[in-house]
């Protein structure tokens, strides 16, 4: 029998990832509250339907991508590949729209059938927050400013570079892709298969193409700016402005784009060079035409998600474990004295660890095992005067200490 593996693609989350993993959940959803936003979590499996609507049934996710079954009611399922789409599914489905404007944050694992590498994964997690029935620039500020803050409190903004563009409004991208079908039809023989299908679909996506002949092509192509128009101009002037006024450094991308029909205005994302190929670390947009296109009433978006794994990486080791009081009976009589020992200081917040078996040799290799900051050890000569022996791991000191007074005792190695 070949030897049980995790399926390509995934990978066990062991206690020092989880920590760090954590760690950046825990840090985005405490500044996620200070803006305002609340947690929000949907299900990690949608009707298709939710995802083909929005992602579009040409997308690269939906055609390459998805994992998508049949389940045993004949309900066509898909594993969510990204979080916005059930998110608005939500706003629709729970009547939310006479609430707005809402602010969430979530945080959870999707699902891609990509080429694993560095920074990618097929089951990988996110957080994320959207930004609801907010229409004014302002909103699109707010969002990036929040990301810049997660990422400045994980310490990891000053190895990112903030990508900013604007797709411009629905007459705008109109008028920009009639030009770039123009363009790009005269050079169709040079284009990759993927993006001769792309041409006539979803010319915008050719821009994000990573096939190096395209690239060349796409070098060439106009820009977005002569096809915006004055209420785009002006939307974007006030999102740059904004930041400006925040203080938060951003680069002008003219080829960064979000190929749906509807994104709109903002693109942005943070991006960094410590990571290999991936290099996108945090990105978001405007998406005023989501809602609409899954059913719901016309509702402005704006929100951004951010790969959990890839912020992992560059935050290093991350917090420590809390380090344990190491309880280490000598004895029966002091096994029974021992586990309700442990349990007290665990009732009061320390964090104490009890091992089941050994000598004394053995528990105290556990406790250095363990990391353990101190061991409290029981035997019949502590028992007979009812106190028991503090010994300090890190300095190798030791002193007797009564039962009565432990609790107290041990807070100096909290």
């Amino acid at each position: 029998m070949a030897s049980l593996q995790p399926v390509r693609g995934t990978h066990d989350i062991l206690p020092d990832e989880a920590r760090r993993a954590r760690h950046v959940t825990d840090k985005g959803r405490k500044i996620a509250e200070r803006y305002g936003y609340e947690e929000a979590a949907t299900p990690i499996f949608e009707f298709s339907d939710v995802f083909t609507r929005t992602l579009g049934e040409t997308s690269d996710i939906v055609t390459k991508e998805m994992y998508t079954f049949t389940d045993k009611g004949g309900d066509q399922i898909t594993l969510r590949p990204e979080g916005t789409a059930g998110i608005a599914r939500a706003l629709i489905s729970g009547g939310l729209s006479q609430k707005l404007p809402l602010k969430f944050f979530y945080a959870g694992p999707m699902f891609r059938y990509e080429r694993p590498q560095k920074g990618r994964l097929r089951q990988f997690h996110q957080i994320g927050v959207e930004l609801l029935g907010v229409a004014e620039p302002v909103g699109d500020v707010e969002v990036i400013a929040l990301g810049a803050a997660i990422l400045d409190e994980l310490g990891v903004q000053g190895n990112t570079q903030l990508e900013l563009n604007t797709l411009g409004n629905t007459e705008s991208r109109m008028a920009y892709r009639d030009v770039l079908v123009e363009y790009f039809s005269d050079r169709s023989g040079e284009l990759s298969e993927d993006s001769k299908l792309r041409l006539h679909r979803n010319p915008l996506r050719i821009l994000d193409s990573k096939n190096e002949s395209d690239r060349a092509i796409v070098s060439g192509a106009p820009e977005f700016d002569e096809s915006l128009d004055a209420e785009s101009h002006d939307f974007f002037a006030e999102v740059c402005a904004g930041l400006d006024s925040l203080e938060i450094a951003w680069h002008r991308n003219s080829r960064l784009v979000r190929g749906l029909d509807y994104y709109c205005h903002t693109a942005f994302e943070f991006t960094t060079d410590a990571l290999g190929a991936q290099s996108a670390l945090l990105a978001g947009g405007r998406y005023d035409g989501l809602v609409e296109k899954m059913g719901g009433p016309s509702t402005p978006g704006v929100g951004w998600a951010s790969g959990i794994e890839r912020l992992s990486m560059l935050i290093g080791e991350g917090p420590e474990q809390p380090r344990a009081i190491a309880i280490i009976p000598l004895g029966d009589a002091a096994e029974a004295v021992a586990l309700k020992l442990t349990d007290e200081l665990r009732r009061a917040g320390v964090a104490a660890d009890l091992g089941f078996r050994g000598k004394m040799k053995q528990r105290m290799k556990r406790a250095n095992n363990i990391n353990a900051r101190a061991a409290v050890i029981l035997g019949n000569i502590e028992l007979d005067q009812s106190a028991a022996t503090i010994r300090d791991l890190d300095s190798g000191e030791q002193e007797l200490v009564p039962l009565t007074t432990l609790r107290e005792r041990l807070k100096q190695f909290r």
